[in-house]
């Protein structure tokens, strides 16, 4: 019986190093991730000129600057909200109005502030369960949904650019 106790304990703890790797493997792939995709999402914000911020290729569709504030926008929430993160704050990100400099500076800050608290997330802490509006998601759940939306607007200024006749950036997504 003892023997049974002591490999059922052994068995537990390799399972939970185990986890607690597979989580680290984790959060260090999503910070890189997260790196290569700023980096990306930054060229195409400063690829279409300033002029063309407010390009919406349909009068229901976002303009090219109101998509990189949505961008900010949700980053900062969902990492300040769901990730337990101090909230978010920067001089410009209320004003109404931004010019594209502007907001590229907001947009930067906010993707560096969801980067942050990406690696501030413990790897034991993954599997927390956080209250969403879409029902409760794991906070691993919720950095993958960073990176989908992230990716979704990100794909959506790419046809922005297009339709205006610019050369998208070229992508690179490892």
């Amino acid at each position: 019986m003892k023997t049974l106790r002591g490999l059922l304990l052994l068995s537990a703890i390799v399972g939970a190093f185990r986890l607690s790797a597979q989580g680290e493997d984790f959060l260090s792939e999503s910070g890189k991730k997260w790196e290569r995709a700023t980096a990306y999402t930054l060229e195409v914000a400063r690829a279409l000129p300033a002029g063309d911020y407010g390009f919406r290729p349909t009068p229901e569709e976002m303009t090219f600057g109101q998509q990189l504030d949505h961008m900010a926008q949700n980053m900062t929430w969902l990492a300040g909200d769901h990730l337990a993160a101090a909230k978010f704050s920067h001089p410009l990100a209320a004003k109404k109005d931004r010019s594209p400099e502007e907001t590229i500076d907001v947009l930067t800050a906010a993707l560096a502030y969801a980067r942050d608290a990406i690696a501030a997330t413990k790897a034991a802490d993954l599997g927390e369960k956080k209250k969403f509006f879409a029902g409760p998601m794991s906070k691993r759940q919720i950095i993958a949904l960073m990176h989908d939306h992230h990716t979704h607007h990100r794909g959506q200024l790419v046809v922005y650019l297009r339709l205006k006749g610019v050369k998208p950036p070229a992508y690179r997504g490892w």
